[in-house]
């Protein structure tokens, strides 16, 4: 906007939402989520976007993990 715009309140037409893609959700096959650690298992929810709790059992997380999927 222009600082002439500013001065008599008018406004510029609202900017172009960002085009936001999404990244295709690899499944993992149950025998590398039975290798992970917790931590590991924690990371990978949050990018199949799902907060696990490692407080859990490892076998909690996995369920949890699978449910998701």
């Amino acid at each position: 906007m222009s600082h002439f715009g500013n001065l008599i309140g008018k406004s510029s037409p609202p900017a172009p939402k960002p085009v936001v893609e999404e990244t295709p959700v690899e499944e993992t096959s149950d025998v590398s989520l039975e290798t992970m650690s917790k931590k590991e298992l924690e990371d990978y929810g949050r990018t199949i976007g799902i907060e696990l709790d490692r407080r859990h059992s490892k076998k909690d997380l996995i369920e949890e993990v699978k449910a998701a999927l």
